[in-house]
């Protein structure tokens, strides 16, 4: 349920930017999505709103409260930091390598796949 931000928990080597209390709306929502009545019946999807710069998260991946409460401020810390910095931060460096070294994992694979099928047509030649 963490659009893009794959790196929630992991960011303790990003240089981010710092949240304080005053500058955050938290509130506590009903959640959707599967679940059926213990979804429905409690409230424990964290809606963080950053006053300053408008950015809302809204964090229900887990069942307690106080989980989401510290995976949502995670995830805002890391909207935040990429708002105020953009091309400097290191979320989004760390989102570019990932979406590099992802293309160029598919590139192998479909080299790869050429091989194979120049391979099979080579042995078909062989045989006749």
């Amino acid at each position: 349920r963490v659009p893009f931000l794959q790196a929630a928990g992991k960011n303790s080597s990003f240089n981010l930017l710092g949240l304080t209390e005053a500058e955050l709306k938290e509130q506590f929502v009903r959640g959707d999505g599967p679940g059926g009545q213990a979804t429905n019946k409690t409230n424990n999807c964290v809606v963080l709103k950053h006053v300053p710069s408008g950015i809302v998260v809204k964090c229900h991946q887990t069942r307690s409260v106080e989980q989401n409460r510290k995976i949502a401020r995670e995830i805002l810390q890391e909207k935040v930091d990429l708002f105020y910095k953009g091309e400097d931060s290191d979320v989004f460096k760390e989102k570019k390598a990932s979406e590099k070294k992802k293309q160029e994992k598919k590139r192998r694979a479909k080299e790869n796949l050429e091989r194979k099928k120049h391979f099979k047509e080579m042995q078909q030649l062989d045989k006749k």
